[in-house]
This record gives C-alpha cells, sequence and structure tokens, in this order.
C-alpha cells in the first residue's frame, strides 16, 4: 500500500497511543482497518486499534481532507431500529488507489480491445470466466476440505489469501443463510466498466459452495463491500451445476449503499 498520511508529530502530553507505531504510521492503520473490515464507526475502528474515539476522529478528519475516506450513513441489515443511523467512514475511490490497483488502466484497456474484436460481450465473458478458472480449484480445495456447515467461512479465508479481504457471517432475520462479505476487490475500477467480472466471479460461488446465491452489492458499484447472499440450503455440493442468475445478480448490484 502507499503511504495515504503519515501521523503528525503529537503535541506535548498526547497520549503515546496518538503515535505512529511500527513500519505503518497509525493513519495507514486506520485507512487499512476500514479496507479489511469494511465501512466502520469510530468506535469500531477504535477497538480495533487500541486508540482513543477522540484520537481516531482525528485520524479520520485528516484521511476525508485527504479524501482517501469519507462519512456516509451505516447499511441496516433487516429491519430498521429506532434513532438515526450509526455514521461509517468507508474508503473512497482515491483510498482504494493506494492499495494494489496499479494496473487498472492496462486491465481496462485490454478488455476493451477483446470487447472489439469479434465475439464482443461474450469473448469479454470467456475471458471473466476463464480468468477465475484458475483460482477456482485453490477454492474448491478449501471448500471441499471444510464441514458442509463451514465451507462460506473456508471460502472466506481462501478469498483473504487473494486479497479480498473476506469474511463470513450469518444474515440478518429474517433472511436464513449466509453473508459472504468481501472488504476488497484489486479489480473494482475494472469491473466498473466490465459488470462481466463480477458476474462470473458470482457464477464461481455459486458452483463452489453447490447453491443458488445472490449478489446482493458491489464496490465497483459503488457500496462499501460486495456482499453475497448464500440461502441455507440443504442442496449437496456438485462441481459443475452453477445456481445462480448473474442477470439478476447485476441488477440488484449497487442498489444498497453501505
Amino acid at each position: 500500500m502507499k503511504n495515504v498520511g503519515e501521523a503528525q508529530e503529537a503535541p506535548t502530553g498526547a497520549p503515546q497511543e496518538e503515535l505512529a507505531t511500527g513500519e505503518r504510521s497509525t493513519r495507514n492503520r486506520v485507512a487499512r482497518s476500514i479496507l479489511d473490515h469494511g465501512p466502520s464507526t469510530v468506535a469500531d475502528l477504535a477497538g480495533r486499534l487500541g486508540l482513543t474515539q477522540a484520537a481516531v476522529r482525528r485520524h479520520l478528519d485528516a484521511l476525508a481532507a485527504d479524501d482517501v475516506v469519507e462519512a456516509r450513513e451505516q447499511r441496516v441489515y433487516g429491519a430498521r431500529t429506532r434513532g438515526r443511523p450509526a455514521k461509517v467512514f468507508a474508503l473512497t475511490d482515491c483510498g482504494r488507489d493506494a492499495f494494489d490497483q496499479s494496473y487498472d488502466k492496462l486491465a481496462a484497456d485490454a478488455l476493451r480491445w477483446i470487447q472489439s474484436q469479434p465475439g464482443g460481450d461474450e469473448a469479454v465473458v470467456a475471458f471473466a470466466r476463464a480468468r477465475l478458472a484458475a483460482q477456482a480449484e485453490a477454492y474448491r480445495a478449501a471448500v471441499e476440505g471444510a464441514p458442509a456447515g463451514d465451507r462460506a467461512a473456508a471460502l472466506a479465508k481462501a478469498l483473504s489469501a487473494d486479497g479480498y479481504a473476506a469474511t463470513a457471517r450469518s444474515a440478518p432475520l429474517p433472511q436464513q443463510g449466509e453473508q459472504l462479505c468481501q472488504h476488497h476487490c484489486p479489480v473494482a475500477h475494472v469491473a466498473e466498466q466490465f459488470p462481466q467480472l463480477c458476474e462470473a466471479e458470482t457464477e464461481m460461488f455459486s458452483q463452489l459452495l453447490g447453491t443458488h446465491v445472490q449478489r446482493l452489492a458491489t464496490i465497483a458499484h459503488g457500496d462499501g463491500v460486495c456482499t453475497t447472499f448464500i440461502p441455507q440450503s440443504n442442496v449437496k455440493y456438485s462441481k459443475n451445476t452453477p445456481k445462480t442468475d448473474t442477470n439478476a445478480s447485476a441488477r440488484t448490484a449497487g442498489r444498497n449503499p453501505a
């Protein structure tokens, strides 16, 4: 990751927790924590990083001034409770650029060229599927080696090893199932122009988990997290049978800002 801001020298008497630690400044740690965990409240960040909320707010103010983070209303899963939703801080496009996205323009240009050749959009879809085929084999080994109830978590762990900062959690009621959340997408900027990349990934998840899945939100469409709903199912693992409507996934993406 590029440096997104050095922690300034603390004034006399300031707590030591506000000083930069190790090789990464506190401000970079705040940005990285948002990348790894998705849109976060001040309290979330303070708890994860061992800082006071006042210190976190100062770093967030500096990151916001540099267009690295932005404040937004917290996305509510399930029924809303009374009161105003908590404010969360999410990475901006500029903030994501500070991470591993150096070759976005090259990738987009290559896909644009493929799209201009005979086959057009179908050729882009074929490329997106082929790109994921090698990754899918590694993910398949992780999923097949896990108990049925832990497959989403196993997939999340495998995705995290490839830089997607993924987690799996129970879906909020009244939904019955799990949510696979990817807090970082190395190809988000390219996927903005070529949603076929997201659709192919959704297909892959369905094939790996052996059940229909639904993409609820994507970073490429402006959401804070790529979220995929995995319904509770007794369907056994199937290696070759996709059970997802990628067109429905594409229509749904982007409607649920974080």
